[in-house]
């Protein structure tokens, strides 16, 4: 027995721990459920911060099963919305809004809307048109007036009928007359046919105004001694007659028939010389440029053309009309034989 192997004692000892009531893993799933409660009240918060119109485009957003009405593929909040868009930042539970009434602003202050600022830019535009227009207009009439007294007094053969040419600006327009000297004529005693020198005249003044835009007016003048026939044709069926034969001239040399406004006969009721009513120079056909007729701003004055296109027969003017004089230099002067007419 002394000999047998001891044995060895193994004695087991069981720790009891305190796990279960008094372990730590229960505070993980209690910080779990706090956050997600956290998170619920949160989501309620904001559920309840948000519109109607607001929700359906979060649901849109994150429901991609249904076809959402935004161009951008999501909703109105993630669609271009922004916090100044009406119905972008209400709630049941937001407070109202403190608006203050400002005062209009003043004129000239820049605050104007864009159709009054449109519509005060549109008349100064129109003024400042207008008012060039008639720069233009003005500046047209004194370039007209100069070059026919020029033209005149180039043409030699033309010189005695310088007199018989009276252009001055008028409110009614650019007026020129041409008017009876006396033993120079521009008719024949109670007649309507013009004499030849009178329709060269007449075509250099519608050289010098056939470019411009303006209407004609044309009115004929007697003087104020009676002119009755015994079929009634008095003064005015007389001046009538003239102004419509000036009327057919000018358009012979290429004046249309658009720009004459009127035609008129005034027999003697306008008097050049009215302390002198029976002057020969009372005697007259008026054609006037009328002052703002144009449809167009005004072209620019026409440059005189050579004596030769402008007065095409003048050796008939002078076979006819003109008796020439050698002068002692060698000089010719030329005469009009003069033509007496009592109308």
């Amino acid at each position: 027995m002394a000999d047998a192997p001891l044995q060895p004692i193994i004695i087991k000892k069981v720790n009891k721990g305190h796990g279960g009531h008094h372990g730590g893993a229960w505070k993980i799933a209690y910080a779990d459920f706090v956050t997600a409660m956290m998170a619920f009240f949160l989501l309620l918060w904001l559920l309840n911060s948000v519109t109607q119109e607001q929700l359906e485009g979060i649901s849109n957003y994150f429901a991609p099963v249904t076809a959402s009405t935004s161009t951008s593929g999501s909703g109105d909040i993630l669609g271009g919305k922004t916090i100044t868009e009406e119905g972008a930042s209400e709630s049941s539970t937001s407070r109202d809004a403190v608006t203050v009434d400002l005062p209009p602003p003043k004129a000239g202050s820049g605050g104007e809307s864009d159709s009054d600022d449109a519509g005060e830019s549109s008349s100064n535009d129109a003024n400042a048109t207008e008012e060039q227009l008639k720069q233009l207009e003005e500046q047209q009439f004194d370039e007209a007036k100069e070059e026919l007294e020029e033209m005149i007094a180039s043409i030699p053969q033309m010189k005695q009928l310088a007199e018989s040419l009276l252009i001055d600006n008028t409110p009614e327009g650019l007026r020129i007359q041409l008017i009876d000297q006396d033993g120079l004529a521009m008719f024949p005693s109670g007649g309507a046919d013009m004499y030849l020198h009178t329709k060269k005249l007449i075509e250099l003044v519608a050289q010098v105004i056939i470019d411009m835009p303006q209407k004609l007016s044309i009115s004929g003048h007697t003087d104020g001694v009676p002119f009755v026939s015994d079929s009634g044709y008095s003064n005015w069926e007389l001046s009538a007659d003239r102004a419509n034969s000036a009327r057919r001239e000018v358009q012979h040399f290429d004046i249309p028939e658009e720009r004459i406004s009127r035609v008129v006969g005034k027999a003697a009721t306008e008097p050049l010389l009215p302390d002198d009513p029976n002057n020969a120079s009372n005697r007259r056909l008026s054609i006037i440029l009328l002052r703002g007729s144009a449809d167009v701003p005004p072209a620019a004055a026409a440059t005189p053309q050579p004596v030769e296109e402008v007065l095409p027969g003048l050796n008939e003017i002078k076979r006819q009309q003109l008796q020439g004089t050698v002068n002692p230099d060698g000089g010719v002067t030329l005469q009009l034989t003069p033509q007496i007419e009592a109308q």
